[in-house]
């Protein structure tokens, strides 16, 4: 039986990864489309297509930090279960009511509330937890301030162009910086699910004298150091495909409700986040690709004048990323009681 919820959990984790690519399709192309740079079908191929490559680029240590957000030789696997399908749950209901919220923080949520529900609170590392809540405010602000910054310092650099040359070149510009932002989506948002995965593969085996070679972790210095090719392969594919489909719903209020945009400000926004997406990914920490470039969007604004931002639109944003964590910690301990009812398995 064990076994069998094994494979349920890596299918799911899987589905997560393609509903995250598509609930945050927008965070990559929604500058890229609304400033007209590519039609949203070349977008999305764009934005795939350097969300796998982010493959070749980044290293494990978002893995690292999911995987050990709970204890997990104190959980079991239906711990992890309630909590993969807590964060679908909410992914899918977000996505349908077009509200940006976070994947990160879903998976997060839903983790740690299945494992509180089984076990108590002391199976949490809560020194963790804060630091990723912590970026539920900081994405977004360190975003805004560095998007105000690059936008300041792009329009200095270019005070004396002429202005349809130089609206020219930043469409050409915009295609780098959306790569580059696509880039960090997928090394931050497929790192989270192949943290599960790898999570649910240490509690299966924990206490075997062999594992077999497709379920070995290997760790160094107590880190996640490498895991499996086909969870790496699997999850990054994953999120391209969905990525692929698109969210067109999110696509409308990033690219239009927070801020009208236009090619400039697109590279300032998208090549703000990038730079925060890489710095945070540098440290293991896991951060919304959604508040990210949210913030930054916010910056550019601001550039103009502050009420060129819809501040109702982004206060509306933050109470559903306020949000995101406590919810999906109650729904995932919820399922988990329900789960553990029906199958008499904890």
């Amino acid at each position: 039986m064990d076994f069998t919820i094994l494979i349920i959990i890596i299918v799911l984790a899987f589905a997560f990864d393609l509903i995250n690519g598509f609930h945050d399709a927008a965070n990559s192309i929604a500058t890229v489309v609304s400033t007209k740079v590519l039609t949203p079908f070349q977008a999305v191929l764009w934005a795939a297509s350097f969300n796998w490559l982010a493959y070749l680029v980044f290293e494990l240590n978002i893995v690292d930090t999911i995987a050990k957000i709970v204890d997990t030789s104190a959980i079991t696997l239906m711990v992890i279960l309630a909590g993969i399908m807590a964060a679908i749950i909410w992914n899918l209901l977000t996505w349908y009511l077009g509200i940006p919220s976070s994947s990160s923080h879903t998976l997060v949520g839903g983790f740690a509330g299945a494992a509180i529900a089984f076990t108590g609170w002391d199976v949490v590392h809560a020194g963790k937890i804060a630091v990723i809540a912590a970026f539920i405010f900081l994405a977004p602000l360190l975003g805004m301030f560095m998007s105000y910054l690059l936008s300041i310092a792009l329009l200095w650099i270019s005070r004396k162009g002429n202005p349809f040359r130089l609206e020219k070149k930043f469409k050409g510009f915009q295609l780098l910086s959306s790569a580059l932002f696509s880039l960090g989506h997928g090394g931050n948002d497929a790192q989270k699910v192949m943290g599960i995965i790898s999570a649910a593969l240490i509690v299966y085996f924990h206490g075997a004298h062999e594992v077999p070679h497709w379920a070995q972790i290997e760790m160094v210095n107590g880190k996640v150091h490498d895991i499996p090719h086909w969870i790496v392969l699997g999850c990054y594919t994953a999120i391209a495909l969905g990525t692929l489909i698109g969210g067109w719903r999110i696509v409308k209020t990033m690219g239009s409700k927070i801020t009208k945009l236009t090619p400039f400000e697109g590279v300032a926004a998208e090549g703000a986040g990038a730079i925060l997406l890489f710095g945070t990914e540098a440290f293991g920490i896991p951060v919304s690709t959604t508040h990210t470039i949210t913030g930054a969007i916010m910056g550019v604004g601001l550039t103009k004048r502050v009420t060129a931002v819809r501040w109702g639109v982004t206060i509306n944003l933050l109470y559903a990323w306020i949000l995101t964590i406590p919810v999906s910690m109650l729904l995932a301990a919820g399922l988990y009681y329900l789960l553990s009812a029906l199958t008499g398995i904890s």
